[in-house]
């Protein structure tokens, strides 16, 4: 589902480039997941953001379900990143004059996007991660993980083949860590998702079974 090569990222400065990223290359099947450890500054987010088409590489290639994203015009680039790709970030990104079934539901409102069972979907991911009673309310009426909750149910919403979380319980109390690590654990199988977490959280990393370290641009 996911097959990343050789991929690299270079940013040029003032004092000349600097390499972000070197010869990452990683692979993962629909059903698996990843964690992605590393000290602040390694590259984690931008590998994420490679991965999820929101960056281009300077080198190497990506693919996702055997497609080059990076070989679409931009339209259908971002067709395809709605369709295929799920994203779940530290700060959940809900947008707060909307409802959570509106919220969960914005990924089905882009022109390309499927909307025949959307709301039957988005109903009934919110009753697996809990907040079926709280599908009226509004972001500020609900709890730290309560908001990340909602946005894993956004990020499902599509069917993708791929989900990324950037520190998903990094905002989190302890309680509400356990609860998302927990959601994340079982439903990237349940999904049959490619899912990468990115985390500093030893909690969480040890939740899945494959593990690699970012330092210095590269994976080990």
């Amino acid at each position: 589902m996911l097959r990343a090569v050789a991929v690299g990222k270079d940013y040029p400065t003032r004092d000349g480039t600097l390499t972000v990223l070197r010869d990452v290359s990683l692979s993962l099947e629909a059903g698996e997941a990843l964690t992605i450890m590393g000290p602040s500054g390694s590259g984690k987010s931008t590998l994420l953001n490679i991965l999820g088409t929101l960056e281009r590489p300077t080198s190497g290639q990506i693919t996702i379900d055997g497609y080059d994203p990076f070989a679409l015009p931009a339209r259908e680039l971002a067709a395809f990143r709605n369709r295929r790709i799920g994203f779940v970030f530290q700060d959940h990104h809900l947008l707060p004059q909307c409802s959570v079934i509106e919220n969960v539901l914005l990924p089905a409102l882009a022109p390309t996007a499927s909307t025949d069972d959307a709301l039957i979907r988005a109903q009934a991911l919110l009753k697996r991660v809990g907040l079926a009673e709280r599908v009226n309310h509004r972001p500020g009426e609900l709890s730290g993980g309560e908001k990340q909750r909602v946005a894993i149910a956004r990020a499902l919403l599509n069917r993708p083949s791929l989900v990324l979380a950037d520190e998903p319980t990094g905002n989190l109390d302890r309680a509400s860590a356990e609860i998302v690590a927990t959601l994340l654990s079982e439903l990237y199988q349940q999904e049959n998702v490619c899912l990468i977490v990115v985390t500093h959280s030893e909690a969480l990393a040890a939740r899945f079974p494959r593990r690699t370290e970012l330092v210095d641009g590269r994976l080990s």
